[in-house]
């Protein structure tokens, strides 16, 4: 249990909504910041203005799955008003304070070490990537169905990166009935590949296997698909850019060719917020738990 645990909430999307629900199971004090427009039915929780002096005496703050922008400022859909976590903000947070996100930008990273603030982030975890990469792919199909005019079945499927998410991408395809292409950049992931039923290649070659292609699945967030990649893709082709922000795809020349490019991170909180919010709840609940009994908690 979370008994006597202050945990400020600041900000977020309906993913927080999971989140509020586990940590009041767990009997913790939680604080919600930025939600002004929600009805809060939940025992023991209250809401709180953005302020430095609201932190000073919490255990852990939540940010959203995106912690802070390049100013500060917070995501927040529950209100109109601006949240910024500021120098203010970090400075009042007692050291045992822990910051809780799911990726952190620079400036978050930049504050906590100022500060000498603990930062977790969530979607550096292994089973919170792999539990994610779920809604990830069945979001990722609904794009491909709905900006296609072919079937899954049958079609020929470039998925780039066979890490997490793209292992996860790969196997969904293949389980539709498709051809699947994945490109990696180690040997071991060539063999799994090859072992899995897809066709490996190397990134290297990407160009060449960019032919006769209906759809590019791309998981790796740096420039991979490049125009020298789109000028070789059949017009018919799509893009689906799973990648953070600002993608792996030249999205200009793509444009200009005419062929179809969807930059599209963050599924899991846009097709299903009630399970992408389970996995950061249980997840987020249980390490909050082992921290306070360890005593890192005051």
């Amino acid at each position: 249990m979370l008994t006597g645990v202050q945990i400020v909430l600041a900000g977020g999307d309906a993913r927080q909504l999971e989140i509020i629900r586990r940590l009041t199971e767990l009997d913790a004090a939680v604080t919600l910041m930025g939600f002004d427009r929600l009805d809060t039915p939940y025992s023991g929780v209250v809401k709180g203005e953005w302020t430095p002096e609201a932190l000073s005496s919490a255990h852990a703050l939540l940010l959203p799955a995106v912690g802070t922008e390049d100013d500060g400022t917070i995501a927040a859909i529950f209100t109109d008003q601006e949240l910024k976590f500021t120098e203010a903000h970090a400075a009042a947070m007692p050291k045992t304070c822990k910051i809780y996100t799911g990726m952190a930008k620079p400036y978050l990273r930049r504050l906590c070490e100022k500060y000498h603030l603990g930062l977790v982030e969530l979607f550096e975890r292994d089973d919170v990537a792999i539990y994610n990469s779920i809604p990830t792919a069945e979001g990722a199909l609904m794009m491909a169905i709905q900006n296609t005019d072919i079937t899954i079945h049958g079609s020929v499927c470039m998925v780039l990166g066979l890490g997490r998410t793209g292992l996860t991408m790969a196997r969904t395809l293949q389980g539709l009935g498709a051809k699947v292409l994945a490109g990696v950049r180690r040997e071991e992931s060539f063999a799994r590949s090859y072992e899995m039923g897809f066709e490996p290649f190397y990134i290297a070659d990407i160009a060449r296997q960019a032919g006769n292609i209906d759809l590019i699945f791309n998981t790796i967030p740096n420039m991979i698909v490049t125009a020298q990649v789109i000028a070789q893709l059949p017009l018919r082709a799509v893009i689906i850019d799973l990648a953070s922000k600002p993608g792996g795809t030249d999205f200009r020349f793509a444009e200009k060719r005419g062929i179809k490019a969807l930059l599209a991170p963050g599924l899991p909180g846009i097709v299903a917020p009630k399970t992408a919010g389970r996995i950061i709840a249980n997840s987020l609940s249980q390490m909050i738990l082992e921290d306070h009994k360890r005593g890192n908690t005051p």
